[in-house]
């Protein structure tokens, strides 16, 4: 029996404890705009380029998520400059989780969320 499940990935959930705080932090980081009157829990949608969306999810009104972030990326964002990425996040005072790694084809740094959540940046 072929798989009803389709080779597409649909959505990406981060499980975050402010959902304010959060759509702040990946909005500033993504450029986007964002009216903080229009963020209610329990999630919030960022607008991400292609297919696979981006859902900050902070559970039901009323109560605040025990986050257990995890110690790798588990997605990442692209740039083509991974130097100006870099020095982008240090004028944001994000916190840088590790430095630049290059590799012949590809280059990558780590930062966290607000919420511990270590986020990739790479080219390639």
């Amino acid at each position: 029996m072929p798989s009803p499940v389709f080779n597409k990935m649909n959505t990406v959930f981060i499980h975050v404890s402010h959902l304010k705080t959060s759509v702040k932090w990946y909005s500033e980081l993504l450029n986007q705009e964002y009216k903080m009157s229009e963020v209610k829990n329990p999630v919030y949608n960022l607008k991400i380029d292609g297919e696979t969306g981006l859902t900050l999810d902070a559970g039901p009104e009323g109560t605040e998520k025990q986050i257990v972030a995890s110690l790798h990326p588990i997605f990442n964002f692209h740039t083509e400059d991974i130097k100006e990425a870099y020095e982008f996040v240090k004028e944001l005072h994000y916190t840088i989780d590790s430095p630049i790694t290059s590799f012949e084809d590809f280059s990558f740094f780590t930062i966290k969320d607000p919420d511990g959540h270590v986020v990739m940046i790479c080219t390639g």
